[in-house]
This record gives C-alpha cells, sequence and structure tokens, in this order.
C-alpha cells in the first residue's frame, strides 16, 4: 500500500510542478496586452519561478531546512494557483492548490522530507 501511495504522490508532484508551469504561462499569456507582452508573460513567470525556486539550497538552514522549503513550494504553487483563478480558469485555480496540498500532506505522512540528504544525492552507492 505504501509503495501505491509513493507512486500517486510522484504523480501528484509532476501534476503539481506542470499546473504551476502551465498555469504561469496561461496567466502570462492572458495578462499581456500586446503579443510581445503575452510572450514575455508566458515564457518569463515560469522561468522567474522555477528560478527562483532552484536558486536556495535550504541545506544551510539545518533544523529549518525542511520548513523553509516546504513554505517556498507552497508559496510558488499558491501562486499559480492564484494565478489560474485570477486568469479565470477558477477550477483549475482551485484544483491546483488542492493538489498541492494534497502532496504534501502526503510527503510527511508517508513519513518522508521535501529535501533530500546532499550526501545520499552525491554519492550513488548509499542509495
Amino acid at each position: 500500500m505504501t509503495s501505491k501511495l509513493k507512486t500517486i504522490n510522484l504523480v501528484l508532484r509532476g501534476i503539481m510542478e506542470t499546473g504551476i508551469v502551465a498555469g504561469l504561462a496561461y496567466w502570462g499569456f492572458h495578462t499581456g496586452q500586446n503579443t510581445t507582452m503575452k510572450t514575455l508573460l508566458c515564457i518569463g513567470a515560469p522561468l522567474l519561478v522555477f528560478g527562483f525556486w532552484g536558486s536556495y539550497d535550504f541545506h544551510n538552514f539545518h533544523k529549518w531546512s525542511e520548513t523553509l522549503r516546504l513554505i517556498q513550494e507552497l508559496v510558488l504553487s499558491g501562486l499559480a494557483a492564484a494565478a489560474l483563478y485570477s486568469a479565470g480558469l477558477h477550477f483549475w485555480g482551485l484544483a491546483l492548490g488542492i493538489i498541492s496540498i494534497l502532496h504534501h500532506v502526503l510527503v510527511y505522512m508517508l513519513g518522508e522530507t521535501l529535501l533530500k540528504n546532499k550526501e545520499s544525492n552525491l554519492n550513488p552507492s548509499k542509495n
């Protein structure tokens, strides 16, 4: 059962991350006033968010690492959900928010963490 839940949670994470990119891109295209702005916002919004997502290494914050990563992920997925909602896709905005929350709840229910140990990522023989 745990194996199935882990697979479901991995799928939820994939849907969440895809939804963040698609939601921000849709918002950018919907918000832009002309073709140039639509294109810039459509490409720039997801790049900015994922740039922010990947630019911080929370491993150095020790006991706060996991909490900070959780806050970061919830804020960014919440922004994407709000972007979809504000662009008129109310159902999809709410769905993305629910998927994000469900994914994060399952992470901790399964005894996992958002941040993986740096050493195990650098040394595949320990995995």
